[in-house]
């Protein structure tokens, strides 16, 4: 996991909601004094910024986000809204930093109704903010839990396995 990415999980794991979350310079101060280096502590910080800007840029959704999102009516103009027959197309920027297994997962969440389009641009503009230069996919999910956290959606518990699971002590049946 990219050094970053662990200090956005603790951010995850201590701080349950963005409206517990100290102030940057507070927040900054408490993950040095857990062991963060600096520099991570920086990346960090600078990446939930601009995650914050990017979610304010946003309609507030429903607290609970799953397979009945339907309710949820992000944009007030019906001209805005994506068409559910629309595609979303990857650029070779996109491919080459997120690669197969995140675009997969990005399908996998949008087909299990987890993932509406305006939130799905949001973690993709997240994810190709990333320091590293292809984001692994549990970075990935990562990313797609800090976007719920800062909108304050949570999600269906069997998405939250998802996010939370890193597949390597499967068994396959």
């Amino acid at each position: 996991m990219e050094p970053m990415f662990e200090v956005l999980v603790f951010v995850y794991e201590n701080y349950w909601h963005d409206a517990c979350c100290p102030e940057p310079a507070a927040l900054a101060q408490k993950l040095g004094a857990v062991g963060f280096d600096a520099e991570e502590i920086e990346q960090a910080l600078a990446w939930l910024q601009e995650l914050s800007l990017a979610a304010h840029a946003q309609p507030a959704p429903s607290a609970r986000l799953g397979a009945g999102h339907d309710a949820i009516q992000p944009f007030k103009s019906e001209a805005l809204a994506q068409s559910p027959y629309s595609q979303r197309i990857y650029t070779t920027a996109e491919q080459l930093h997120l690669g197969v297994a995140c675009l997969g997962f990005v399908t996998f969440l949008e087909n299990a109704g987890a993932l509406p389009s305006y939130l799905r641009e949001i973690v993709l503009e997240r994810a190709m903010a990333a320091p590293a230069r292809s984001v692994a996919l549990e970075d990935f999910k990562v990313i797609v839990l800090m976007v719920f956290w800062r909108l304050g959606i949570e999600p269906d518990a069997l998405i939250l396995d998802e996010l939370c699971d890193d597949g390597a002590h499967r068994v396959a049946h």
